[in-house]
Order: structure tokens, then sequence, then C-alpha cells
């Protein structure tokens, strides 16, 4: 894409998220209707469903041509990257969203013929919108930010996953004896933000593809690195662990893994 067809496509999705942003906060004081997808510990709401379709309208307004995969089901039926794909997680830590009104974000990306091309994950409650891509930078409410410093897995706080660290898995112990400690949101928006703010060396978690289809955006758009758990790349309409780290960081981590 044009980098100034980018830039004006990046304009409007701030406003849209900014949008989607006031009518989640603006539903949370109503009654939530609360449903179990496959467990009690994976819920869905009535705003997830409602900001998902809002989100999914102003996808198809902006680009009529482009195919949408969704969480909640409202999008396409997506089993190519070809063109232009958006992927959309209305509410990411919708337990968050439920029993703490806090710790949630909304997350979009958009891939145009599979390369990543523009992020977003607003941090709801804090108010913090990271938006942009490769061509354009990123920006933290719509101020540049910096990349994070290129910090050892050793020299910083780590984002764990809670399932994966209980049960050890891919040596997730180790990796967080390694490094300052553990930290635990339960929401993929906002630890990959933290690491794209420089507050977390890396993330590693089992993820979705709209889990980390903006992150992705953003986190490469920064150096850093966007991996399977084994240093493979990633693939966007598949699930699996995922790692976003600095570039020391993953290089310590996928030694342990």
């Amino acid at each position: 894409m044009q980098t100034n067809v980018v830039k004006q496509l990046n304009q409007a999705m701030q406003t849209v998220m900014k949008t989607a942003r006031v009518q989640v906060i603006a539903k949370m004081g109503a009654h939530l209707t609360v449903a179990e997808k496959t467990s009690r510990r994976d819920l869905v709401t009535n705003v997830d469903h409602s900001n998902e379709d809002f989100l999914v309208h102003q996808i198809r307004e902006l680009d009529p041509d482009a195919h949408i995969l969704a969480e909640e089901g409202t999008g396409d039926q997506v089993d190519t990257m070809a063109g232009h794909v958006w992927i959309v997680d209305p509410i990411d830590g919708t337990m968050n969203f439920v029993h703490q009104r806090n710790h949630f974000a909304m997350m979009v990306g958009l891939y145009v013929d599979g390369e990543p091309t523009l992020g977003y994950i607003y941090n709801v409650m804090a108010n913090k919108l990271y938006a942009g891509g490769p061509q354009i930078g990123v920006t933290l409410n719509n101020e540049p930010l910096v990349a994070p410093a290129n910090l050892d897995l050793s020299a910083g706080l780590f984002g764990a996953s809670a399932p994966l660290l209980i049960q050890n898995r891919f040596n997730m112990q180790t990796v967080v004896a390694q490094s300052l400690g553990p930290r635990i949101m339960g929401s993929a928006g906002i630890q990959i933000s933290q690491v794209l703010a420089g507050e977390l060396v890396g993330y590693l978690s089992y993820l979705r593809p709209w889990d980390f289809a903006a992150g992705r955006v953003l986190a490469e758009s920064l150096g850093l690195v966007v991996t399977r758990v084994d240093g493979t790349p990633v693939d966007m309409l598949s699930s699996g662990a995922v790692l976003i780290a600095t570039k020391r960081a993953q290089r310590s981590i996928l030694a342990i893994v």
C-alpha cells in the first residue's frame, strides 16, 4: 500500500478504536450477559459481540474488499492471507473485563498479502492506544513510541502465561528463573503492549491469531521479534505458542525452551 493511503487508514482506524472504547465503557455500567465458550475460564459477553459487530462494520466501511477474521465469528471464513485481511479481537482479557473491569484490550491488525501493515492495541481502562506499522512507525496516543532497549532475558521482567508456567511447558519455570521475575496479566494485548513499552523483555503464551495479529505488526515495527516458541515463523491463520521479545531475550529463551 502507498504510504499516504496507510496514513489515512491509520488515522481513520484510530478514530474507530476511540469510538469503540467510549461504547465499551458505557456498556460496562449496564448488565453483562456472560457465557462460557469452551470452559469456565473461557468467557464471552454481550459486549464482546456488540464491539465486534461495531469494529467489523467500521472496517467494511473503510476497506470494502477486505476479508475479516474476527474472534467471535462476525467476520468472514478466512483461509488465505491474500489481499487485505483484518484480524479483530473485540475484548482481549474477557475474564479480567468481567471480574475486574480492568486490564483488558481491544486489538485489530491489518495484513496485506500476508505482510504486517497496521496494528492497534487499545488498553481500554488506561486509555493507551498503540497504533501504527512498519511504513509509518508506532505511536502511543499519537506520540512517537521509541523502540525498547534490546535487553537480555536476565536484565528484564518476563510476561508469562499462567498455565504454561504452572505446567512448566517449554521450560517456562527456567525462563522465568533466569529473568528478573514473571508478570502475569491474563491479557495478551496488555502484556504485548508492555513489551512494546519496554516494561517486559518478552512474553510467551499459547495464542490464537486474534491474540497476536496486532501485536506482531507493532512489535516488528519496533525491532522486536515475533516467532513460534521454537523460533520458526508464525502462521497468521493458526494457533500456537508465540514469543514476542527483544532480539537478545529471544536468543536466551530459545536456548532454554
